[in-house]
């Protein structure tokens, strides 16, 4: 264990005394090593004992690739780091085990919310689509505040619509709750935190009046597709959504309890959508196949539509309806139960929506309701009068 005190000097000079390798420990910075090689080859190491006695070499450089000085200030800072109680080969080997963003969403986050997001699709979409291309090869610690910031005003400047950028930081900020939550290397902190969503105020509200429900029904009564005549019914009159209603199973239907349980809500919990008396007239007017377990198959395969969006298409134009969504199906099941005097909390458990401030966007409903009313009993004082 030959001591020497190193300097350029004598790193361009120092030779292999004996065997495959000969280590010179410098006599000014207690732990740092030339390692010098039979073969001409020689390497700076940094060697000292952790917190728990143990004997540890962190690896500071090739000799050829890095100037002695640049190796001694190196060696300087890991003995600093040494002396205060830390340990710079954990913190190395703890970096090397920092996933990419990239990597973290293939191994861990897909995997995750296939399990229980029926609308893992959509997320996977927007990754590939927006958030990978930026941030995809970066490791979780590289990623900043202010790279999130930037995203965020650059997708608004690309075009995408307040509600879509808004998507796109959220999914990243769950992204990363979920990778702290679960200790992954690297995530310690949210770089999104402290971002704010933009104020879309662009809520579609579509609500279909009694008349436009006629001419609907009509145009669904003569459409190519035999199961629409039941389908866009069934929306209407339960709030469900599409994937919902198309997906659904004869063994969560319990007529006699006027009860649907929906397995698997985007909320990714059950919930249980209560069954109206013209409901229960439809569920008995489908057309049924022998070992079909679904309420509304495509007649052909016998399995779920895949879309039903040309026959609602078809429809929805015929029916002079051409703006009219199918997601407003429900929009008008929710206007149907303000007017007539139902609660918003009502509403909310209706529909299934995960927090009451989703429902809310239709409490003005409420408030038209109460102005009628108060018309009405103002009316009744004017002929009275």
């Amino acid at each position: 264990m030959p001591k020497a005190t190193l300097s350029a000097q004598f790193v361009s000079t120092a030779t292999c005394l004996s065997g495959k390798k000969t280590d010179y420990y410098d006599t000014v910075i207690k732990g740092f090593v030339l390692e010098v090689r039979q073969t001409g080859g020689s390497t700076y190491y940094m060697r000292y004992r952790d917190l728990r006695g143990r004997q540890c070499q962190f690896k500071i450089g090739d000799a050829k690739a890095l100037t002695f000085d640049k190796a001694r200030s190196t060696a300087k800072v890991i003995r600093a780091k040494v002396t205060l109680g830390e340990s710079p080969l954990q913190e190395r080997q703890s970096l090397k085990q920092v996933p990419t963003l990239a990597q973290f969403n293939e191994e861990r986050y897909l995997p995750y919310i296939k399990g229980y997001k029926k609308s893992w699709i959509g997320d996977e979409g927007n990754f590939r689509n927006h958030i990978l291309p930026r941030f995809g090869s970066k490791h979780l610690d590289e990623i900043t505040h202010q790279q999130v910031v930037e995203f965020h005003q650059q997708m608004l400047a690309s075009g995408l619509a307040k509600a879509t950028c808004n998507r796109l930081l959220i999914l990243l900020r769950y992204m990363f709750n979920l990778a702290k939550k679960w200790g992954i290397p690297g995530a310690h902190e949210n770089p999104t935190l402290g971002v704010p969503l933009y104020e879309a105020n662009n809520a579609r509200e579509r609500f279909l009046t009694a008349e436009e429900t006629q001419r609907l029904r009509l145009a669904i009564e003569h459409s190519a597709n035999p199961q629409l005549k039941f389908i866009i019914p069934l929306l209407l009159l339960t709030g469900a959504r599409k994937r919902e209603l198309l997906d659904a199973k004869w063994e969560d239907f319990d007529t006699a309890r006027r009860n649907w349980r929906i397995p698997m809500s985007k909320s990714g919990k059950a919930r249980h959508v209560p069954l109206s008396g013209a409901v229960l007239e439809i569920l008995s007017s489908l057309p049924r196949w022998p070992k079909c377990p679904y309420v509304v198959p495509n007649p052909e395969t016998l399995e779920p539509f895949v879309n039903v969006h040309y026959s609602w298409n078809t429809a929805r134009v015929k029916a002079q309806l051409p703006e009219v969504r199918m997601h407003d199906l429900r929009h008008s099941m929710a206007s149907n139960l303000v007017n007539s005097g139902r609660s918003i909390y009502e509403v909310s458990k209706i529909l299934g929506h995960s927090q009451l401030k989703t429902s809310e966007r239709y409490a003005h409903l409420a408030h038209e309701t109460l102005l009628a009313a108060a018309d009405a009993a103002s009316n009744d004082w004017r002929r009275g009068a």
